[in-house]
């Protein structure tokens, strides 16, 4: 008989459901999560045993959206799920990086966390129920974790702060979050914005904590009733280190020297000469222990998490000679490419992105096929690189799950400000390459590809700047704390927060924070949100000196579009008998043509000409005839009583003989030929049958010209019954 347990919590308007012991039983942990008709089954397996000590865990997580969960087949060729996508990627980065500090280095054990989305109800986001049940699933197996966490999202909407929004809040919001964290505090934060406040931010944050408690606190309750004992870790032998002793007062001072150097390399350059300097000074004393070179490692990594942070904490001064709120030297150049359509090289101290916008059409847009709802288009993308070259490195030049977070995360903090397909019909693509990499390559990529968008011509509302912070705390309480401003690698390594702010001048657009310690106070967060906007209004002022807004036209690369709308009644004229209308137009004209099922027509060219010559193909197509225009019309047929002339595309009228000329005329053929182009007035529109009536002789005056539209008076003033006056006529 299968004993499951259960444990609810309500959340919102619905139960946030753990179930265990009915699924997954051979996993070290499996809970069944589901809420509403979202479901999700998470497991949690580890290796047998563990053969050394580690310095790292060895955690994986791979969350999984199965396509059955939305009573869909996947497309394409391949009729299953294969290879992760960018979005599955991204939400086991966000169950990943709360979860891995709160599990033991000494279980030096293989860990899988495997998230399966198996059900959807295409209404509430099942990233969330894939966190807690991550968690959940951990909680109560048997693997020590000193967890749990929790997770949900904020989104504020028309004021309110809305806990686990649905997909279609989601799109209304102004703010949307993802908050995890543990009882004591708030661990992780990402999300984006349209340029919301330091205080709405703050705020959502502590709207998300009670929630968290509270599921927490759930999750506690189900590892009481289901839980399993907890395996043993490794222990590690109790050894004399005092012979180390003599080796770190004389390397101490030394090394304090050495990271005073002005670069990254000099200062790696400079531990390593100290390093070999004390090899050589206790080369007999380094010889009497077989683990030495190990345990010679691990002392000197020791002394530069300390003297890093001791410098920060009692002199305020970082290992580079910079204030805590000082930001490195900056330099922006755009325009650095000749044949892209828009490039630009931002600097930040050692930490460089060379960014390249590119505008493609409407067939370039991204296609996402996923569990969410209907297929859906992006016509905005931004791609991180980073090569290893960019840190000194060999290596293979790859796309992993980092690049494709930071480049999710730059794309974030610049959507807020790229047009709308409708105001920008073109698809726009950011790259950036990473050339040189020392502390947040993430926020120098949103600065460079806010320079390159501009430098290719993308009207984008407000330039946006990000700044990544950091955070070195003392004491239990934190009570001692310096916040940094643009971090260096080693700060981000040796420190205790990551923490990443985009946005323009007015406000936030994407927000990332990873806090490696646990209870960060509202006072900390308040003024690390306040140091890091100082900071992006620095950044933005430099930006502005280089390229202050959008250049006015797009680069003369760049392929020329224009769109316009239709009535969708129109849309088979347009397209014309399989396709052969549109298709002509292209052939004529040169120009690519492109009509959506709401009647949007899309064209584009390589010049304005082209386009222009397609544009007016397709307004003529959906013109409807008007009385007292003159057109230029095609005669098509030659009758005894006058000639048929289509004036629009499929459009003919009839001009009589009498219309052909002030004199009599006694055979069409002796005025017109077919093919002829003649101008002509259309005169009158049949009521009952729609047939036209042209006239050829309305449409010229006495010496042949072609006769001008008359000009239109404006109507009387309503209050009036005299008219305009004459200078303020048309």
């Amino acid at each position: 008989m299968e004993q499951v347990k259960k444990i609810s919590v309500r959340i919102g308007n619905d139960d946030l459901v753990f179930e265990t012991g009915k699924i997954a039983k051979q996993a070290n942990g499996a809970v069944y999560a589901h809420y509403a008709g979202s479901a999700v089954i998470a497991t949690v397996c580890c290796s047998d045993s563990a053969s050394e000590m580690l310095d790292y865990v060895p955690v994986s997580v791979e969350y999984n959206e199965k396509y059955y969960a939305a009573g869909k087949i996947p497309g394409g060729f391949l009729k299953r799920e294969s290879k992760p996508k960018d979005k599955e990627i991204l939400v086991s980065r966000l169950i990943d990086r709360p979860m891995r500090p709160l599990f033991e280095k000494a279980f030096s054990r293989e860990i899988q966390i495997v998230p399966t989305v198996v059900s959807t109800d295409q209404i509430n986001t099942p990233d969330i129920i894939a966190i807690n049940a991550a968690s959940a699933a951990v909680t109560i197996s048997d693997i020590p974790f000193n967890g749990p966490i929790a997770g949900v999202r904020v989104a504020l909407i028309d004021g309110e702060y809305v806990i686990n929004p649905s997909f279609q809040q989601i799109e209304d919001a102004d703010l949307d979050i993802v908050v995890a964290g543990t009882r004591d505090g708030i661990t992780m934060v990402e999300g984006g914005a349209h340029e919301v406040s330091e205080q709405n931010m703050l705020d959502a944050i502590a709207a998300a904590q009670p929630v968290i408690t509270k599921l927490c606190d759930a999750q506690l309750e189900l590892r009481k009733i289901a839980g399993k004992e907890k395996l043993p870790v490794l222990e590690a032998a109790e050894e004399d280190l005092q012979w180390l002793e003599p080796i770190k007062s004389y390397a101490e001072p030394k090394v304090r020297e050495a990271f005073k150097g002005t670069s990254k390399f000099a200062r790696h350059d400079n531990v390593a000469a100290v390093k070999q300097e004390v090899k050589a000074h206790f080369a007999d004393l380094l010889a009497e222990h077989s683990d030495a070179s190990e345990k010679l490692a691990k002392l000197f990594d020791d002394l530069e998490y300390n003297i890093l942070r001791s410098s920060i904490l009692n002199d305020g001064v970082r290992v580079d000679g910079r204030k805590v709120t000082e930001i490195r030297p900056i330099t922006c150049e755009v325009g650095v490419l000749d044949r892209t359509h828009g490039s630009a090289l931002f600097t930040r101290g050692e930490t460089q992105s060379l960014a390249v916008t590119t505008l493609g059409t409407v067939q370039d847009e991204q296609l996402f096929d996923n569990i969410d709802g209907d297929k859906n288009y992006s016509n905005f993308m931004l791609h991180y690189n980073f090569p290893p070259y960019s840190v000194g490195e060999t290596g293979r030049l790859t796309t992993g799950r980092r690049e494709i977070g930071h480049g999710h995360l730059a794309q974030r903090a610049l959507q807020a400000v790229v047009p709308s397909k409708d105001e920008f019909p073109y698809t726009v693509r950011v790259v950036s390459e990473i050339m040189e990499s020392n502390g947040s390559s993430s926020m120098a990529s949103v600065c460079g590809g806010c320079l390159s968008l501009m430098d290719a011509g993308v009207p984008i509302s407000k330039p946006v700047a990000g700044i990544a912070m950091g955070l070195i705390t003392e004491g239990a309480d934190y009570s001692k704390y310096q916040i940094l401003s643009d971090i260096l690698g080693e700060e981000d390594h040796l420190g205790d927060m990551d923490f990443k702010v985009a946005g323009t001048r007015d406000g936030i657009t994407a927000f990332q924070m990873d806090i490696k310690i646990a209870g960060v106070t509202p006072e900390i967060m308040s003024k690390a949100l306040q140091q890091a906007k100082e900071g992006r209004y620095h950044i933005l002022g430099i930006m502005e000196q280089t390229l202050a807004g959008p250049r006015e036209e797009i680069n003369k690369y760049a392929p020329k579009i224009v769109s316009t709308k239709v009535d969708e009644e129109k849309i088979g004229a347009v397209i014309g008998t399989g396709g052969k209308t549109i298709k002509g137009i292209a052939q004529v004209t040169g120009a690519e043509v492109n009509i959506d099922d709401e009647g949007t027509v899309t064209i584009y060219g390589k010049n304005s000409a082209v386009v222009q010559a397609a544009l007016e193909m397709v307004k003529a197509i959906v013109e409807e005839p008007e009385v007292g225009k003159i057109y230029n019309g095609t005669v098509k047929r030659l009758m005894d009583f006058g000639a048929f002339v289509e004036i629009l595309p499929g459009k003919e009228g009839l001009c009589h003989i009498s219309k052909l000329a002030r004199t009599r005329v006694e055979n069409v053929s002796d005025v017109l030929s077919v093919g002829q182009v003649i101008p002509v007035k259309l005169i009158e529109i049949d009521r009952t049958g729609g047939r036209l009536s042209l006239s050829y002789i309305d449409a010229i005056d006495p010496d042949g010209e072609v006769k001008s539209e008359p000009r239109k008076e404006r109507p009387r003033r309503p209050d009036s019954k005299r008219p305009f006056k004459k200078e303020h006529r048309d």
